[in-house]
This record gives C-alpha cells, structure tokens and sequence, in this order.
C-alpha cells in the first residue's frame, strides 16, 4: 500500500497508500477526550488517514545513509534517548512484531487525518488498510458517522467543506506503540497517541484543541501486509499540562498551514 507518490495510489491516506472521528464501539472507533461525542467522530476518522499514510510511506524505498555510516542498515544509533525499534522497511512492513507496531503506529496518522472528511479519500484508505471483507462495514459505519451534524459540531460546513477564513485541523501523534498479543498472522497493537483537532481562525466556536488517547488495532497478515482488523479508542494516559500560553487563532492557522503533518511515524 501506499501514500503519495512513493507508494501505490489509493488516496492521499488521505489519498494514496496503505498505511483522527470515532468508530461505533463494535469498530472500536477511536475517539479523543473533549468535545465528547464530536471529538470521539473525529478521532475515528483520523485514525483512518493515520493508517493510510503510513502505508504509504513504508512502500517507498528507503535510503543507504545507514551502510554510508558503516553500521548496520538495521540498527539505528543508540543513545540516552534513542527509540526503541530497527530502521523502517523498505517495501511493505515486516512480518514481525516491529512491522505490526510500524503499521499501526503509521495507520493512527491516517486515520487521524483531515482526510478522513472527504469521502472521496476516506474509502481509498479503508481499502487499504483494512482486511479485505471488512472494508464495506467500516465504509458504512464512516459514511453515517461524518453527518451534516457530525460536521457542523466540530466546526466544518454541512458537507464536510471548511468555512472560509479558517483553517480545519486534524492530526494524530503516535508517542509509542507496545504489542499486547502476537502469533505468527495476528498481532495486537497498542498506541498511545496525542492529538490536534478544531477550527483556526477568529471567531472559531470550535478551536483547537490537543488530546491524549490510546488506540489498539487488532491487525491480520493478509496479502503480504499487516492490515486492520478491529479498532478501538480510549482516553489518556494524559500528562499534567504545562505552563504553555496558548497560541491565538491566527498563530495556530499559520503553524498548521506551515508545517506540514507526518506521514511515517515509526
């Protein structure tokens, strides 16, 4: 699967890769604490686009700055406070449990993604990550999620469009990713993700706001690659919030539209 135009269109996983609303409980959609049941729709979208983008970057090639250091390609430096986990593959993720984390960590970036609001690239997406005979059910349950109510609480025009003058923000975070249960075809994937979503903009009557969530994936290994099975979200573990000074509406619009969100994430 793919993201972009190193992998296999299919969307922007948002649109082209395998690789943040809320799925129904029986999904185990994910959802984010705050706006309740409108942060808990959005999350669940996002961990759609999360999903694509990473597809999309495990399917691109990787680089040979690793041999040119003359360690080993698949061993990253170690430090204090290096991450745990070996280079990203270089097609596809691995059939292991660093490729089953690799892949939901990337899958909560796409699902956690604007795109996720846009039909037209939340179904690529979903036929990318998710197993096969699964797909119509999670195009479904998406289809109903993202209403014109659901859409008009998180601050966004009936049909899912941005109002003009503002900028639309959703975007997932993994922080770490830990393997509850695993088999040679099936794993189960923990992670713990913070969360950006709202409206930048004067006047915004839904800004944006930061959340701390967990998700877990249950994924399968099907046609050479890990896709999702089941999803499910819960709050925390959040941290004690610092002293920041929230940025006001034209310094958040101008941070999103300036950098641009991950597509890899582990």
């Amino acid at each position: 699967m793919t993201l972009g135009d190193d992998h296999h269109s299919s969307g922007d996983y948002g649109g082209a890769g395998q690789t943040r609303l809320r799925l129904p409980e029986e999904d185990g959609g994910p959802r984010r604490s705050g706006r309740s049941s409108s942060r808990s729709l959005v999350t669940v979208v996002g961990v759609v686009v999360l999903l694509i983008a990473a597809i999309a970057f495990a399917n691109r090639g990787g680089d040979d700055s690793a041999s040119a250091e003359g360690g080993d390609g698949n061993k990253p430096k170690t430090s204090a406070t290096a991450p745990t986990g070996t280079r990203p593959v270089q097609s596809g993720f691995a059939h292991d449990e660093q490729g089953a984390q690799s892949a939901a960590a990337n899958y909560a970036v796409a699902l956690g993604s604007d795109g996720m609001f846009d039909k037209a690239k939340r179904d690529p997406i979903l036929q990318a990550i998710i197993v096969p005979d699964r797909v119509a059910d999670f195009e479904a349950t998406l289809d109903k999620a993202y209403s014109p109510e659901f859409n008009k609480n998180v601050g966004l025009n009936n049909d899912g469009t941005t109002p003009k003058g503002y900028t639309f923000v959703s975007r997932t975070s993994p922080i770490g990713t830990k393997v509850t249960e695993s088999s040679a075809d099936n794993t189960t994937v923990e992670v713990w993700c913070s969360g950006l979503l709202g409206l930048a903009g004067q006047n915004s009557t839904a800004p944006v706001t930061s959340s701390w969530f967990t998700i877990t994936m249950q994924l399968a290994w099907v046609d050479g690659d890990w896709k999702i099975v089941t999803h499910s979200q819960k709050d925390g573990p959040a941290p004690i919030p610092g002293d920041d000074k929230a940025s006001n509406a034209d310094e958040m619009a101008k941070a999103v539209q300036e950098y641009g969100g991950f597509t890899y994430a582990r």
